[in-house]
């Protein structure tokens, strides 16, 4: 059976997009899957000095590995100001120049919340531009806005964006299995 693994872009210990990554996983119909937590990834801050005198970190190399293991991820993005957390993009920073097809040519379903209204489109806008470019193949989206008001009880409350997920996570599968 393939497998994908599921984290959030967040290091935060009540991620909201932890919760949602993990209720998106979960809904897998036929496929397995793994959730990995950023905070078990911590990494200095990348800059090239930092490379040159102490080579890629021990964690950033760990979790570059672990991405060779998954035929797909879903990824549900935490915004910060426009933008994505900055230990996700510190995370990005390291393993990439570890390989840069990051995504190892494999299916991605990219996702957002947030408490507004504007369920991290900002973020999820600036990775869908980006994550191509790191291997991210066949890229869905999926944006949850107002997260208290759509999620309750660990589960979509909203039918209207249970049923948008369920439709990406069925066209996620189709590519994960193919």
């Amino acid at each position: 059976m393939k497998k994908v693994l599921a984290f959030a872009g967040s290091t935060s210990s009540t991620s909201i997009n932890k919760q949602l990554a993990t209720f998106a996983a979960k809904k897998l119909e036929n496929t397995s899957f793994d959730v990995v937590d950023l905070r078990d990834f911590s990494m200095p801050i990348y800059s090239e000095d930092e490379e040159q005198e102490n080579g890629f970190p021990k964690e950033a190399k760990r979790f570059s590995e672990l991405l060779d293991n998954y035929d797909g991820f879903i990824i549900s993005m935490a915004e910060h100001n426009g933008s994505y957390a900055a230990a996700f993009k510190n995370v990005i920073d390291w393993t990439s120049r570890i390989n840069n097809k990051l995504f190892r040519e494999k299916p991605l379903l990219l996702m957002a919340t947030s408490p507004g209204g504007m369920g991290g489109k900002f973020v999820l806008a600036a990775a869908e531009q980006r994550f191509p470019r790191h291997g991210a193949k066949e890229l869905l989206t999926f944006s949850l806005p107002n997260f208290s008001d759509n999620f309750k009880d660990s589960k979509l409350a909203s039918k209207k964006h249970l049923t948008l997920l369920k439709q990406q996570l069925t066209q996620f599968e189709s590519f994960v299995n193919n």
